[in-house]
Formats: C-alpha cells, structure tokens, sequence
C-alpha cells in the first residue's frame, strides 16, 4: 500500500524521473541505501522503485510509528522502526536481517538524520551510521546504491517552511530524479564497508544531480 500511495502522490507534487546503471537490478533479498535530504524523499524512491517493480521494506523513525493510520499501515506492512540511541536499534536490525532472509527489499537510511542546513539546495551524504556495515556482516546481502536529487525542493528547513513547500509544490511540479545504481558487495571491516557504501551512494546521488540539471533546463 505504501508503494502504491507514494506511485500516486508523488506525480502530484513533482515531475519523477528515472535512470539506472546498464547491469542496475533489484534482485530479492537486497539491500537498498539511498541518500537522506528531504522528509519527502522517502515517497520519492519507492514510486521510483516501483517503477521497477521493487516494493521495499522500509527502516524509519519509529516516530513515524505514533501517526494515526500512518503508523497502522507501517506496521500492518512490516515497515521497521527505528529507534535512535536506544537498545532498541537492535532489534530492528534483527526485523531487516528476517525480512532479508524472506527475499524482501530493505532501504535503509545509513546517514541517520536529515542535513541541518535551511535552504533547498541538493547536499551530498553525510557520514554513514554503523547499521548498514553490521546488517551486510550478518546477511551477506548485496548493496544497491540509490541516489535522488530534487525532494529538497518539495520540503526542507524548517516546519513552516516544510509545510508551505509541501502545499505549493502541486504548483510548482519541482524536477526530481532518481539514480539507480548497479548492486555491489561490501568487503572488509566495519569502516572499509561503510565507506564503500557511501561512495557508492555518493556517485548516484551525483548522478541523480546531473539528470536534475538537464530536467531543470529543459523545464
């Protein structure tokens, strides 16, 4: 149902665009990271997603958790909350390691947190939590980088101006794209893993940039 409600309500709120690497594939049982920008950027990459016929499991703030009918619909879909900072985190590890196992698709966002900055410019990856290195130490999964450029202009900085960006952007249809990259397996240990890993996320969300451009100008 989540999938199906982001395919609808994101052309809505933008103009979605797709690309992926030639040997790009959502093989059951992958890992999915993206980069982290936007509130709205979740919606994004799963209608982009679908667009491939991948419907993910996704890692999220358990706060998330606490919205009506929004929190049933996570749960009642196997969605994984997140706790922060909290022994809890735990076992949302476990929950993905089980949904991994079952050949579901699992995104996870390894950055843990939204960029602090107010402006709607498109910002890289910041540093890597260690979540993403330890769910591949136990599962082995392959890693399919994702990077979306263009949700920062549906919402960021602070709520007021989240809101109003939310409200207009039916008016405004912002450019957004996703970037789909080939999968790859992570090696050696925690850091070597985790840098892989954001390098990987890295070049697509700066892939997914340049396509943002190339929409912006033809707009």
């Amino acid at each position: 149902m989540l999938s199906r409600i982001a395919d609808l309500l994101v052309p809505a709120v933008g103009r979605l665009s797709l690309t992926t690497d030639p040997s790009a594939e959502l093989a059951p049982g992958s890992i999915i990271a993206a980069n982290h920008t936007s509130l709205a950027d979740p919606a994004v990459v799963i209608a982009a997603l679908r667009r491939l016929g991948g419907e993910p499991v996704v890692m999220a703030a358990a706060g998330l958790w606490r919205v009506p009918v929004l929190g049933r619909a996570l749960a009642r879909e196997g969605h994984i909350p997140v706790v922060r900072g909290d022994r809890r985190a735990a076992a949302a590890l476990d929950s993905a390691v089980d949904a991994l196992e079952r050949g579901r698709l699992v995104l996870i966002y390894a950055e843990g947190g939204l960029p602090h900055r107010r402006d709607a410019a498109e910002t890289p990856p910041g540093p890597f939590r260690s979540g993403l290195s330890r769910l591949v130490e136990r599962t082995r999964a392959p890693l399919v980088p994702v990077g979306q450029a263009g949700a920062r202009r549906v919402t960021s900085g602070r709520a007021v101006k989240q809101l109003a960006g939310l409200v207009t952007a039916p008016v405004r249809r912002p450019a957004l794209h996703v970037h789909v990259g080939a999968p790859l397996e992570l090696t050696g240990d925690h850091a070597a893993r985790t840098a892989g890993a954001r390098a990987a996320v890295t070049t697509a969300w700066r892939t997914a940039v340049t396509h943002l451009g190339d929409a912006a100008r033809r707009a």
